[in-house]
């Protein structure tokens, strides 16, 4: 979300004539998109606010700006702590940072649409689609953050992906706190995602479209069913769970049982047997026991998931979690259970992929340089290859090596030796 939220406020700038630059070493204007899930990201923020802090008061002349997750309604605090920032805005508030380049007093911002991205001649792009959380995760900080749960309209969202498409976007990612949310706020308009799933496969030029992040609650079977039969929706899910203790569930208020997460995969697998399904998992939550953290282990091993994002619990200041409950696992337990799954993790992968080997699987080349080739298969699985002029295609990958992250090969029907 910070990703596309970064894009639209730098396609807002370009629209009114700023250029962005490399470096911020002779910039006009800097601005630092903050995330606060994690305390390390406030800090690596709080870092960088230092550095350009000291800059300006050394007499260097830009304007700062600060945006994102670590910006709220009061922020008198960091305000005192960096006085130096000129403009302090929440997410997707773009205007008060045009304004503070731009001297003209009607500027209305209103979505703005990137023309170029994060990766070389705008392959892939993000296109947010809610925004907002209704969850009340008792660790979580992003609703408090940003807000209730707000759908774009439809009409707004095909727009914009056909803008992408003209630009020469290959693939794009519908994103959201609870992706699967969208629409159940729409007054005007009963919709859904398998809805703009559905419209997306109309449009030219668009030959992927991925989603995150899922939500079991929110996630339907006509959802589930439409990632099947649409041709150009991957058959990627990103599901965090989070634990896979029951009553640890109830102490994060994460609003489903571990049944209830065990039937959405069920389905999944199901009706699309080779799917990958990712989850993330948090260790240390306080009063975790060992017991609780062995049913997260049963869990993984059970369900052999493609990836698993894994997180020792940091308190978040303003959350219930930070107000209620004692962060009482010590860190060296919290390292400990992380590597554990890591390991767990690591060797689920190796399994998974080495039956990739002799396999071979359409990619998306994402990245091309000096002949050398990244990009992904429609399950997201990074696969590095040799290839020239192919940016933006989708190209037949027979592959020949593994690693527990990413996979080897050579373009299907190539010239090309694999040397093992």
């Amino acid at each position: 979300m910070n990703e596309a939220d970064s894009l639209k406020l730098s396609a807002g700038l370009s629209k009114f004539g700023l250029q962005q630059v490399a470096t911020d070493e002779n910039a006009d204007l800097v601005v630092i998109n903050t995330c606060a899930v994690r305390q390390h990201a406030e800090e690596r923020a709080f870092g960088q606010l230092g550095n350009l802090t000291k800059r300006k008061k050394d007499g260097h002349n830009f304007k700062l700006a600060v945006m994102g997750c670590m910006v709220s309604n009061n922020n008198k605090d960091l305000q005192k702590r960096f006085p130096m920032v000129d403009v302090w805005a929440k997410p997707q508030e773009f205007d008060p940072i045009i304004e503070l380049m731009i001297e003209e007093s009607d500027i209305s911002s209103g979505e703005f649409w990137p023309e170029t991205f994060g990766t070389p001649k705008g392959i892939t792009a993000f296109v947010p689609i809610i925004h907002g959380c209704n969850k009340i995760c008792t660790y979580c900080i992003v609703p408090l953050r940003r807000g209730r749960e707000i759908s774009r309209e439809p009409l707004e969202i095909l727009h914009e992906v056909k803008h992408l498409a003209k630009a020469g976007v290959k693939e794009v990612t519908l994103v959201g706190q609870t992706v699967e949310a969208y629409g159940k706020d729409l007054d005007t308009i009963q919709t859904d995602l398998a809805d703009i799933f559905e419209e997306i496969e109309t449009i030219d030029g668009i030959n992927r479209v991925r989603f995150l992040t899922s939500y079991p609650v929110d996630m339907t079977k006509k959802i589930i069913d439409a990632v099947s039969n649409c041709k150009k929706v991957c058959e990627h899910f990103l599901i965090p769970v989070q634990s896979g203790s029951e009553s640890m569930l109830k102490k994060m208020r994460r609003g489903y049982s571990i049944l209830e997460f065990k039937k959405r995969v069920n389905y999944i697998r199901e009706v699309m047997p080779t799917a990958a399904i990712s989850t993330d998992i948090i260790v240390g939550f306080p009063g975790e026991t060992t017991k609780e953290f062995e049913d997260t282990i049963a869990l993984i091993e059970e369900y052999k998931f493609d990836k698993i994002h894994i997180a020792a619990y940091s308190p978040r200041p303003g959350t219930y979690a930070y107000r209620k409950l004692e962060d009482d696992i010590p860190l060296e337990i919290k390292k400990e259970r992380l590597q554990i799954l890591e390991a767990i993790q690591k060797k689920i992968s190796i399994e998974k992929n080495t039956k990739l080997i002799d396999s071979t699987f359409k990619v998306l080349v994402e990245k091309e340089e000096s002949g050398k080739c990244t990009g992904r298969t429609s399950s997201n699985q990074l696969v590095h290859f040799n290839g020239e002029n192919i940016l933006g295609d989708i190209v037949d990958v027979h592959i020949h090596e593994v690693s527990p992250w990413s996979l080897k090969g050579i373009i299907a029907n190539s010239n090309e030796i694999a040397i093992i």
